[in-house]
């Protein structure tokens, strides 16, 4: 376990997740679509708690789309686990395209479950065509992003 715990990175972004019903496979393990549609829920509320909301998304005609997911299933989750979903923008090229890495923590069976890496490019809401991130989107993201801070 390294200094800063079970964390890869400081000072995560967390969200709880608690697994229903709905969340479940027919293994009775969380399915690998409700991981996906929690990352999006994560990465959402990390850029609402930073200032950016789909509404400034819309008027700046600019959205972060996924370019690319690595996932990594590291144990089963089950009905009632409750996880500690953590997210880090771990880079931000402030032109164009910026990642995230996230991992999902059972406390219950102190255990790292789940481990996720996405990258986001910058588009025209409109045309779907890759577009530079406005200024607003590469100050908040960029400020965000744990390599600057170390860097500083």
């Amino acid at each position: 376990m390294s200094e800063i715990g079970f964390w890869k990175y400081p000072s995560p972004y967390i969200e709880k997740w608690q697994i229903a019903q709905a969340h479940l496979d027919h293994y009775q393990h969380v399915n690998n679509v409700a991981y996906l549609s929690q990352l999006e829920k994560v990465a959402w509320a990390h850029s609402n708690f930073l200032g950016l909301h789909f509404t400034d998304y819309a008027e700046l005609d600019r959205g972060m789309v996924i370019r690319r997911h690595e996932l990594d299933y590291l144990a089963p989750c089950y009905l009632d686990d409750e996880l500690a979903c953590a997210t880090w923008i771990v880079s931000c090229e402030r032109a164009l395209s910026l990642t995230r890495e996230f991992q999902f923590y059972c406390p219950r069976r102190s255990k790292m479950v789940f481990a996720a890496k996405t990258q986001f490019i910058c588009v025209s809401m409109t045309s779907g065509a890759p577009k530079r991130m406005p200024e607003k989107f590469q100050r908040i993201y960029g400020n965000a992003c744990i390599a600057e801070k170390e860097a500083s």
